[in-house]
């Protein structure tokens, strides 16, 4: 453990920043997986926008790489745009 006190301080500020990252990949995730598992197309745009949202988030903050939210925002759309 550190001896400084801004350490410490850094320590616990990381703690916190990377319980948050992870509850929001996880949500993220979670949506994913329900929006995959859609099978009416008007619902599925309904949600896509709230997902491409997180997605987008998770990329503002360095959870994800910006290259894996493009990816991924493109094969849901793809995914909703084939649905009948």
């Amino acid at each position: 453990m550190a001896n400084h006190k801004a350490t410490k301080k850094d320590v616990r500020q990381s703690k916190k920043r990377n319980e948050r990252n992870r509850y929001y990949g996880k949500t993220t995730r979670n949506a994913i997986r329900d929006l995959k598992a859609l099978t009416d197309k008007a619902a599925a745009e309904k949600d896509l926008s709230d997902v491409a949202s997180m997605i987008d988030k998770l990329a503002k903050r360095n959870v994800i790489h910006k290259n894996k939210a493009a990816n991924l925002k493109s094969k849901l759309a793809l995914k909703v745009a084939k649905l009948a």
